[in-house]
């Protein structure tokens, strides 16, 4: 009677694995949206001069590339009405500027114009303090002890609200990962960064990155998280179309996706021992 068991349940794994497909659903496909790709970073220590914007389209769910934009006018203005003028590299969708100026505190605008239509946005190039030398590597780190773990340090200035995006990349991963977070509950101390991963090996690089942001863009970035699936908590929300700072003056039923941000970033490699 047990070697009968064993045989319908064998069967029955059988038919299960013989059985298994992938299955396509239809869905419905929105008309395609601009997407805007202006995040404008100037890392420490560098001139800041050679800035790139992107713009594609929305495009649908089993579709792996988003099309790229040809053909728009687009420009960076700051405070003295200085433009900074980004030609595309042709048929690529980047546009790039070679003499762009980057000034904490300044207040700079972005212009497209794409179809007739005209997208604008207006932000602020936002500091970053620098990442402390003194990183502590722990070979027994994670939640269950068996990853290992790098903490580094930075300076928070204690005389504003600040808030922050760090960004920590290892060979095992295609795309850094990312968090956020503000001063509220460490304004003005030495703050301690996390990261782990389990697959680290001896004589890897983590990339790190912190970039110094606005409150509109930590905001905005939190729901990105939220709605890529990042944000895994018991109270996620639900995902979403997130929209960011850059408005159609010619068609307020045409929002683009995508933020315009001016952050100045920090970045460090660390070797794992």
């Amino acid at each position: 009677m047990k070697k009968f068991k064993s045989y319908i349940f064998i069967a029955l794994g059988i038919v299960l694995i013989s059985c298994e497909k992938v299955i396509s659903v239809d869905l419905d496909t929105a008309p395609p949206k601009l997407v805007v790709d202006a995040s404008i970073d100037w890392l420490k220590n560098t001139t800041g001069n050679i800035q790139k914007i992107k713009l594609s389209t929305s495009t649908g769910y089993y579709n792996a590339d988003f099309p790229s934009v040809s053909g728009a006018t687009v420009a960076v203005t700051n405070s003295a009405n200085t433009v900074f003028t980004f030609i595309e590299n042709p048929g690529t969708g980047e546009y790039i500027c070679n003499n762009f100026v980057p000034v904490i505190g300044e207040t700079y605008t972005l212009s497209i114009n794409l179809n007739g239509e005209t997208y604008t946005a207006t932000d602020k190039m936002i500091g970053a303090p620098k990442i402390e030398n003194n990183i502590v590597q722990n070979n027994e780190g994670g939640m269950a002890g068996d990853e290992i773990e790098i903490t580094y340090y930075y300076q928070d200035n204690p005389a504003e609200t600040n808030y922050y995006i760090f960004s920590n990349k290892n060979p095992h991963i295609a795309f850094p990962e990312y968090q956020v977070e503000n001063d509220e509950n460490n304004n003005g101390g030495l703050t301690s960064v996390y990261y782990s991963n389990k697959d680290l090996k001896s004589g890897e690089v983590v990339n790190i990155k912190l970039y110094g942001i606005s409150k509109r863009y930590y905001d905005y970035f939190r729901k990105i998280l939220n709605a890529s699936g990042a944000d895994t908590g018991p109270f996620s929300t639900t995902p979403t179309s997130v929209y960011g700072n850059i408005s159609n003056q010619t068609n307020s039923a045409n929002a683009p996706f995508g933020y315009f941000r001016l952050s100045e970033v920090s970045t460090k490699d660390y070797t794992i021992q």
